[in-house]
């Protein structure tokens, strides 16, 4: 008896040990749309061009135009989806919260899918950048911000979608609420100051959850 209750204390402190390294896990998984920023930026520096400026609110407008886009993904990555440039203003900017006057115009974008999450590395190469046409598109001189969106969605792919722009730092596609803007319910932006929402989180914990489950399950049936 006594090395049972032993064995459950070990087993007990081990759960901890464990249940542990899930929060921390969870806490600093990071936003994938700012890892893809930092990604784009490496791959300007590198031809020696200037970095581009992480804008939160071309990062939201990002994450609106790939909500719009879910059910357009093809098997070959590619969006079969093109908004009209009135809802850049008339939808994607009032989502978000980006004050009307600060809109600047729009270089370039670049978006792609695929039928489950991929990492911010991956996605880069064999998603987004994957031909000479979207590789010169991130070299254009003109751009100097960025935003990028991402989002995934029940049973369906997820989009990743990079917008570019030639405003001014901080000031243009400027957010209300000194630069909360809006809170969006599901997806990731760049620049964002809210938690991610885009089921990477779920999909970092889960197998944890799992383990964790199973190590439960056994514990028990020990008492």
């Amino acid at each position: 008896m006594s090395m049972r209750k032993k064995l459950c204390s070990c087993e007990l402190i081990l759960l901890c040990h464990l249940l542990l390294a899930t929060v921390v896990c969870s806490k600093h998984h990071g936003n994938p749309a700012n890892d893809l920023v930092e990604i784009i930026n490496q791959n300007r520096t590198a031809q020696k061009l200037p970095k581009l400026n992480d804008s939160p609110g071309l990062g939201c407008m990002a994450l609106q135009y790939v909500e719009l886009c879910k059910t357009n993904c093809s098997g070959n990555s590619a969006v079969n989806c093109k908004p009209p440039d009135d809802d850049f203003t008339e939808v994607f900017a009032p989502n978000c919260g980006v004050e009307l006057p600060t809109l600047g115009t729009i270089t370039g974008h670049i978006v792609g899918c695929q039928s489950k999450y991929t990492d911010p590395p991956l996605a880069f190469s064999n998603i987004l950048v994957k031909d000479k046409k979207t590789l010169s598109l991130l070299s254009n001189k003109s751009h100097s911000e960025v935003g990028v969106g991402l989002v995934g969605f029940h049973k369906g792919p997820f989009f990743w979608c990079v917008l570019f722009s030639n405003g001014k730092t901080n000031s243009s596609f400027v957010l209300e609420d000194r630069g909360q803007g809006i809170k969006q319910k599901k997806g990731c932006y760049s620049g964002s100051s809210f938690p991610c929402n885009a089921g990477k989180r779920t999909a970092v914990i889960l197998p944890y959850i799992i383990i964790l489950s199973h190590f439960f399950i056994s514990l028990l049936n020990q008492i």
